[in-house]
C-alpha cells in the first residue's frame, strides 16, 4: 500500500512487530519534550471547506468531545529518539528490513548505487538500502547536523515501542486534530485559513514539485522542530515538516459511525493513520498539510518524511 505522499510496505507478517513493543518496558523514559495542554472540549472534526481528497474520508463533519491531555509540543527528535535507542537498543524496522524510502532529491550524493526500488505510481521516491533514521538521505548521509530536527524512516511500530518505553501513546486521531487546530473552529490551517505563503509559517514544498524545490522556507527536506511558531495551544509544525502517526486505524468510512466521546477509529486495520502532511506537501498536488487532512500507510512503513508526536498516557 501507498499514499501519494508516501510510499508504504505491502502487509507481511506482523511477529517482527510484536517484537518491536517488547523493547524497553521495564526501563523508565526520560522524555524531556516540553508538553501544550489541550483543554477539554467539544469541537468540529473533519474537512468543512470541502478540500478534501474523497477517498480519504474528511467528511461528514463531525461532533467529537474530548478530555484535557497533554501532547507533545513538537515531534520527537533525532536526539529524542537517540535516547531511547541506546537506552534499549532498539532496531528501527528500516533497519531490520534494510531499506527505507527516501526522496529523489534528497538522496546522497555518494548513494545512487543503494536504490533498490522506485514506485511506478511515485517515482519521486527511491527505496534506499541503508536509508534510516541515522542515515536519512541514504548511507552515507548522517544526522549530526540535525538532532533538533524530528526523527524520520521511523515505522508506526517503532514509534509505539518508543511510546512504549516513554511510558506515553500516540495520540488518537480526534487527539490529534484538536489539538493541531489550536481552538480555532473549523480553520483550515493552525494559523488560519491564509495560505503559508511568504513570510512561511511551516515547511512545506516550494517550486515546482516534484523536479524543482527553491526551499524559499529556508529549508528543503526536515526543519528543525522549532524552526516556526507555535500555535494557539503551543504545538510547534503540527503541520508540515513531517507526518505524523496517530494510534488509529485507517477506514475512509469512519467518520460516518465515529462515536462522539473520545473516539479511538475503527477496531482494526490494514492501515494507520497519518496526520499533518509534511516538507511535500504543495498545493499543486498535495494539500494535506490542513488540520482535517487524512492519510494513511502499513504500520511497518517508513520514509524520509514520517515521525510522530506522543501525548500523556
Amino acid at each position: 500500500m501507498s499514499s501519494c505522499c508516501a510510499p508504504g510496505r505491502e502487509p507481511h507478517d506482523h511477529a517482527v512487530a510484536e517484537s518491536l513493543l517488547q523493547v524497553g518496558r521495564h526501563r523508565p523514559a526520560d522524555h524531556a519534550i516540553e508538553q501544550a495542554r489541550v483543554p477539554a472540549q467539544t469541537f468540529a472534526m473533519g474537512d468543512a471547506h470541502g478540500d478534501g481528497v474523497r477517498q480519504d474520508g474528511e467528511r461528514p463533519v463531525h461532533e467529537v468531545r474530548l478530555a484535557s491531555y497533554e501532547i507533545d509540543a513538537t515531534s520527537v527528535t533525532v536526539a529524542d529518539f537517540a535516547a531511547f535507542v541506546a537506552a534499549t537498543g532498539h532496531v528501527t524496522e528500516a533497519e531490520s528490513f534494510g531499506y527505507s524510502g527516501v526522496f529523489h532529491l534528497h538522496l546522497h550524493p555518494a548513494d545512487p548505487g543503494a536504490i533498490v526500488g522506485q514506485p511506478p505510481q511515485t517515482p519521486w521516491w527511491y527505496g534506499v538500502a541503508g536509508a534510516d533514521w541515522r542515515h536519512p538521505d541514504g548511507p552515507s548521509s548522517d544526522v549530526e547536523a540535525r538532532q533538533d530536527h524530528p526523527v524520520t524512516h521511523v515505522s508506526w511500530n517503532d514509534a509505539a515501542a518508543y511510546c512504549s518505553w516513554a511510558g506515553r501513546r500516540l495520540p488518537t486521531e480526534a487527539e490529534w486534530e484538536a489539538a493541531a487546530r489550536g481552538g480555532r473552529a473549523g480553520e483550515r490551517y493552525p494559523w488560519g485559513d491564509a495560505l503559508p505563503t511568504d513570510p512561511w509559517v511551516t515547511n512545506i514544498f516550494q517550486g515546482t514539485f516534484p523536479a524543482d524545490d527553491t526551499a524559499e522556507d529556508g529549508w528543503s527536506g526536515t526543519a528543525p522542530v522549532r524552526a516556526f511558531g507555535a500555535n494557539d495551544y503551543g504545538l510547534f509544525q503540527p503541520v508540515g515538516n513531517v507526518w505524523e502517526w496517530c494510534a488509529d486505524w485507517f477506514d475512509a468510512d469512519y467518520y460516518a459511525r465515529s462515536p462522539q466521546e473520545s473516539p479511538t477509529g475503527p477496531d482494526a486495520g490494514v492501515a494507520r493513520v497519518l496526520r499533518g502532511g509534511s516538507f511535500l506537501c504543495h498545493d499543486s498536488y498535495c494539500n494535506r498539510y490542513r488540520n482535517a487532512a487524512r492519510s494513511s500507510n502499513t504500520p511497518d512503513s517508513s520514509t524520509s518524511n514520517i515521525g510522530f508526536r506522543t501525548v500523556a498516557r
